[in-house]
């Protein structure tokens, strides 16, 4: 399965064979997740390359635990409360960036084996008031959304949030409820 995927003729070919080479390196184990290369260590992950159009990065899944003095992580997203990433246009930005990423990967691989958690985020997404009418009167939605993962049910939130409307708040989570009921996330198929 990975081979397929490393085989394929990507536009960022070259970068992806470097940054595995150093997460193999590192004594990672490889697997294939959300179509992604994907990097573990005891079956925990670590680190994930994720191409884009105009840049291939390395993520850390616990990327905000890592020391960064040079200022090199970069945020993942404005949603995105753990993960830290390093982004590459070119083969050799990861050259030049390799002691870096090699420190980087030792260190999240350490964090993981110490078990260090991330600190608990006390603040909590708004449950708008739509989705609460909705609950009074769907306990199957209600009970699946509470069986969802904290991060599920925070980007279900940040959705239904966004919208500007009552109508199209009520829309997000009718359109969303197949997906809640089943266990996945916003974003999974």
């Amino acid at each position: 399965m990975m081979q397929n995927y490393l085989q394929k003729d990507r536009k960022w070919k070259a970068e992806i064979g470097q940054l595995r080479e150093l997460a193999m390196a590192a004594g990672l184990s490889e697997e294939l997740k959300w179509g992604k290369p994907c990097y573990t260590s005891e079956g925990k992950n670590i680190v994930i390359i994720q191409p884009f159009k105009d840049s291939v990065a390395l993520m850390f899944f616990k990327g905000v635990l890592l020391k960064d003095p040079n200022g090199l992580l970069e945020e993942q997203g404005p949603n995105s409360r753990s993960a830290k990433r390093l982004s590459f246009r070119n083969p050799e930005e990861i050259e030049e960036k390799r002691i870096a990423i090699q420190e980087f990967l030792k260190e999240a691989v350490d964090i993981e084996n110490r078990g260090v958690q991330l600190p608990e985020n006390q603040e909590e997404e708004r449950l708008p008031s739509e989705l609460e009418t909705i609950f009074e009167q769907d306990e199957p939605l209600r009970s699946a959304f509470q069986k969802l993962t904290p991060g599920r049910r925070r980007m279900y939130l940040i959705h239904f949030n966004e919208a500007q409307q009552e109508a199209t708040r009520f829309r997000r989570i009718e359109k969303s409820r197949p997906k809640i009921i089943a266990g996945k996330g916003l974003n999974e198929r």
